[in-house]
């Protein structure tokens, strides 16, 4: 038995960049932990740094990229989805990515707490 996706991978399906969302989508497919799920989404407002992915999980940081368009620069999303993955909460330092997303990110946005406050 299969278990649920829990982490997502969001790729702008209407940005105009050297690479679209399916070959983005085709590109990760089987380099993903089994956790992962890929959706194309329409415009997520990275419009002047295409292609756009995001991504979220619960009880995360989620993190939008933009201007993906390489063969590197896919292979670095790869590899930061077994960091993400691995992460407790998310949360890198851009230091700690991949080489290739280093100038990539667009937005770290921290993690959404349930629990009351104190």
């Amino acid at each position: 038995m299969q278990n649920s996706p829990d982490h997502v991978i969001l790729i702008c399906a209407t940005c105009k960049g050297t690479q679209s969302a399916c070959d983005i989508d085709a590109a990760l497919k089987n380099r993903l932990p089994d956790s992962f799920e890929i959706r194309t989404v329409d415009c997520m407002a990275g419009c002047d740094a295409p292609t756009t992915v995001a991504f979220q999980a619960k009880e995360k940081a989620q993190y939008l990229f933009g201007g993906i368009g390489t063969a590197l620069e896919i292979s670095a999303l790869a590899e930061f989805a077994w960091q993400y993955y691995q992460s407790d909460d998310g949360w890198t330092n851009a230091s700690e990515r991949p080489r290739a997303l280093f100038t990539k990110t667009l937005a770290r946005l921290p993690r959404l707490v349930t629990e009351a406050p104190i």
